[in-house]
């Protein structure tokens, strides 16, 4: 039993070997082979070409060296010598950062290429580097700065919790991944949203880590973040009459008001409404105005009528053009600003995003529009998103009962009721019959 025991653990051992030699085969014109060295790990091999050139005739094969002290002797050996060096240092953090090694690992980091960060931190700032070279490419510049504050977070964590710069990969396990979870709900008082997305983007890391081979396995693999249930967030529809009747001093919060409402009737978000061109806007056979604009976030295309009230507001801020763009609408920070502070002018919390949740449920779906039609509007790449939108408020349930009580269908009809005692004496009549 001690024997199969001592030959598991020799087989965990990892085998390890450098050997040093020439080609004779390919001989070059001033007679002179090129130095190779092949590096062996656990039964797999990898060779690493050196510039240095080898005589033949002082090759000594069974040593892996040259012989004697001549000067291609002594250049040789000391180039055999400083490589075996070189290998063994990155055998070592290779093998003490990963926690285990390969031949392949060990020849990428001699030739100085594909070496990928062996730390958390270190791989996410590659990550970013990369993600920011592609912005206005195939990516937008508002998801690049998600990741910045997801490595913010991040960052945070592991100096705050951890007491150090960064952490090695082959470290991460599942404490580490419940730490930063209640990290972000306590430390953060983040929401169930926001949480969500830093712990995907934390697993995204160790998939990346996997799949440049710098992670043998995925410690979060079977780890999914809990995903909160999506909701409507449309305002009350008194307090969206209040901000539609109700007017404001401040000349920026005038405007800001305008493209909320105008928002709540298209149902743009904030990127599309500020990149909403001229040229986006349409003319119909039967003079109807129509918007068509491939939306943002998922390209898909999102085709609007517009309404009185739309029309009012790009026609009250014709004369402010500079280009083709319809509205001059302010950056996103100080859009977010500025609607908050309309918010708290009208008494109540006011965040961009609402008027489009106004628009799938009080423009749209609640007063009839079909679910589909909606979508359309919305450039929703599926029916089960517009289905968020889809909230039946109490006033509106009201309103429909009372249409539905103004037919006098119900009250014309009568309801015929059975005679229970009669259906009793049946029964006593049928069972005495038995």
């Amino acid at each position: 039993m001690e024997k199969n025991t001592g030959n598991q653990n020799t087989k965990r051992r990892s085998t390890f070997a450098v050997l040093f030699y020439i080609n004779r085969t390919k001989v070059r014109k001033d007679g002179m082979c090129q130095l190779l060295c092949k590096v062996s790990i656990d039964a797999e091999w990898e060779q690493i070409g050196t510039k240095v050139s080898v005589n033949p005739a002082i090759w000594n094969p069974e040593k892996g060296r040259a012989d004697g002290r001549s000067e291609n002797a002594l250049t040789v050996n000391r180039a055999i010598d400083d490589l075996t060096h070189e290998i063994c240092g990155h055998y070592d953090r290779i093998k003490n950062s990963l926690g285990f090694i390969t031949a392949e690992l060990v020849k990428n980091a001699v030739k100085g290429i594909g070496q990928k960060p062996l730390t958390l931190l270190a791989l996410f700032r590659e990550h970013n580097e990369e993600f920011k070279k592609r912005v206005g490419i195939d990516r937008i510049q508002e998801t690049y700065d998600s990741y910045l504050r997801s490595y913010k977070h991040l960052s945070a964590f592991i100096r705050e919790k951890k007491g150090v710069e960064d952490v090695t990969l082959r470290s991460l396990d599942r404490a580490f991944y419940d730490d930063f979870e209640l990290f972000l709900r306590t430390d953060h008082n983040l929401k169930p949203k926001s949480v969500h997305e830093h712990l995907y983007r934390l697993k995204k890391l160790t998939m990346r880590a996997v799949s440049q081979g710098t992670l043998r396995r995925d410690p979060y693999c079977r780890l999914h973040p809990e995903l909160p249930k999506r909701k409507s967030r449309h305002m009350k529809l008194e307090d969206l009459k209040t901000l539609m009747t109700t007017p404001v001093e401040k000349p920026q919060l005038q405007f800001v008001r305008d493209m909320f409402i105008f928002s709540t009737f298209t149902g743009l978000a904030y990127a599309d409404l500020k990149k909403l061109s001229i040229n986006d806007i349409a003319r119909a056979d039967d003079g109807t105005w129509w918007i068509h604009l491939h939306r943002q976030k998922t390209d898909t295309l999102s085709s609007v009528r517009l309404l009185d009230i739309p029309l009012r507001i790009i026609e009250k801020y014709r004369s402010q053009r500079t280009g083709d763009k319809v509205f001059n609408v302010y950056s996103r920070g100080y859009f977010i600003l500025l609607t908050r502070e309309l918010g708290e002018v009208y008494g109540f919390d006011l965040t961009f995003h609402q008027a489009r949740h106004n628009f799938g449920t009080h423009i749209t779906l609640s007063l009839g529009v079909p679910i589909e039609t909606v979508s359309r509007m919305m450039g929703h790449t599926s029916i089960s998103t517009t289905q968020i939108y889809a909230q039946v408020t109490d006033t509106k349930v009201d309103e429909d009962m009372k249409r539905l009580r103004a037919t006098g269908f119900w009250d014309k009809t009568g309801l015929y009721e059975e005679d229970f005692t009669a259906g009793k004496k049946w029964k006593r009549n049928s069972d005495s019959q038995k």
